[in-house]
């Protein structure tokens, strides 16, 4: 059974930072695509960064120099590293992973159907 197990988040003033962790169990995470993607209410659910099995990354240009998506692959956890957030960053953040070869992970901020499995969310505030 695959499980996607979030961790991280809570309330931040502006400018500051947080991670996010999501633990892969039933899966080798490190030959997946996986990708992070955020949802307001009234919103289509957005994504953040994908990083592919060969390591590269793909970020939103509107967290572009701030957020930096990464692997721990002994740990099989996926983490979001989100620094200067501000307070448009605030949103429920979910992990997501599908069995995509790199180059179908490219496109999978616009087109997350290629997402398999989902994180249950985690909820993040920016306090002005």
């Amino acid at each position: 059974q695959v499980q996607l197990a979030q961790s991280g988040g809570g309330s931040v003033e502006v400018g500051g930072s947080l991670r996010l962790s999501c633990e892969a169990s039933g899966i080798d995470s490190a030959s997946w695509c996986l990708a992070w993607y955020r949802e307001v209410p009234g919103k289509a659910r957005e994504g953040v960064g994908s990083i592919a099995s060969d390591d590269k990354t793909e970020y939103a240009d509107s967290v572009k120099g701030r957020f930096t998506i990464g692997k721990e692959r002994a740990k099989n956890l996926l983490t979001l590293q989100m620094d200067g957030l501000k307070p448009e960053d605030a949103a429920t953040y979910y992990c997501g992973a599908g069995p995509l070869s790199d180059l179908g992970c490219r496109g999978v901020l616009i087109y997350p159907d290629g997402m398999s499995y989902w994180g249950k969310g985690t909820l993040v505030t920016v306090a002005t």
